[in-house]
């Protein structure tokens, strides 16, 4: 049977299966008063995990989780990431996890949730053109400072993994990973052997017309949807996945969030672990 919870960094306990908020439109109006509404929706079904970023919408995003969240119930982790900013002259997009641009961000990010330390906070991306010692470093000191409790990183390697943990501990790792998409899987065997959360982005993905049928045909042997079954793959694939699927739909926040309910057979589960060859993995 699939464990309903897991301990984030050995102590902090979150349900399995979490919402990830990058979807909920932010600007002024109906959408944004519908965005609040799935969010509280989420909270309503059981939901402990959320993820939100500094990237989403600059902060906008944040803001929108404490508008509808805050003051927020015992035992709910709202996770953020830092290290991705805006330039100031073209506008645009790009890495930068620089000291001074990570604790400006933990500062920002710390206002907009509205609250005096983040749980877990992890490194959007590892900035090539800045040392990781200095990246890990600060956010090594702002822990210490009470500001961060746990620090994770996304979309890394297991060499990356490797050279991180030796300057801090990591406590959940973040990359793309779902049913079709295996490129990740040695990073995902990494976090398990040293019991790191691992939170899949694009945990639903499209694949071939094959595998959607495969997956079709196990949905209806289940009586469920093709992307109940793709989550609740993941949930029995390794213990310490948990998944974070996003949506602006309170329909398909309820569908998502039954995939929990799922019991796949061994069989069914084997069919499953089969549609993708796994070629290339990203070890480096």
């Amino acid at each position: 049977m699939t464990q309903p919870t897991f301990r984030i960094g050995g102590d902090l306990a979150v349900g399995r299966l979490g919402f990830g908020a990058m979807r909920l439109p932010t600007e002024p109006g109906p959408d944004r008063e519908a965005a609040v509404g799935v969010a509280r929706r989420a909270v309503e079904l059981g939901v402990t995990l959320i993820d939100t970023a500094h990237m989403y919408g600059w902060g906008a995003n944040e803001e929108l989780l404490a508008e509808a969240l805050h003051p927020y119930p015992d035992g709910l982790l709202i996770t953020t990431k830092v290290g991705v900013a805006r330039s100031e002259s073209t506008g645009e997009w790009g890495l930068d996890a620089r000291p001074a641009v990570l604790r400006a961000q933990v500062d920002l990010a710390l206002r907009r949730l509205r609250v005096d330390r983040i749980e877990l906070l992890q490194l959007h991306r590892i900035d090539p053109e800045t040392p990781l010692a200095d990246q890990l470093g600060t956010l090594r000191e702002l822990r210490a400072e009470g500001k961060v409790g746990r620090i994770g990183l996304s979309e890394v390697t297991v060499s990356e993994l490797g050279r991180s943990r030796e300057i801090v501990d990591i406590a959940s790792v973040q990359n793309r990973y779902n049913l079709l998409d295996r490129e990740y899987e040695p990073v995902l065997a990494a976090c398990e052997a040293a019991g790191i959360a691992f939170l899949p982005w694009r945990p639903v993905a499209a694949g071939d017309f094959g595998a959607r049928d495969e997956v079709a045909a196990v949905a209806a042997e289940l009586d469920a949807t093709p992307t109940q079954v793709s989550l609740a793959w993941l949930l029995a694939h390794s213990p310490v996945i948990l998944p974070i699927p996003g949506t602006a739909s309170t329909a398909h926040l309820e569908e998502n969030l039954a995939a929990v309910h799922l019991e796949p057979t061994p069989a069914q589960l084997a069919r499953l672990d089969g549609l993708v060859e796994q070629g290339e993995r990203r070890v480096d």
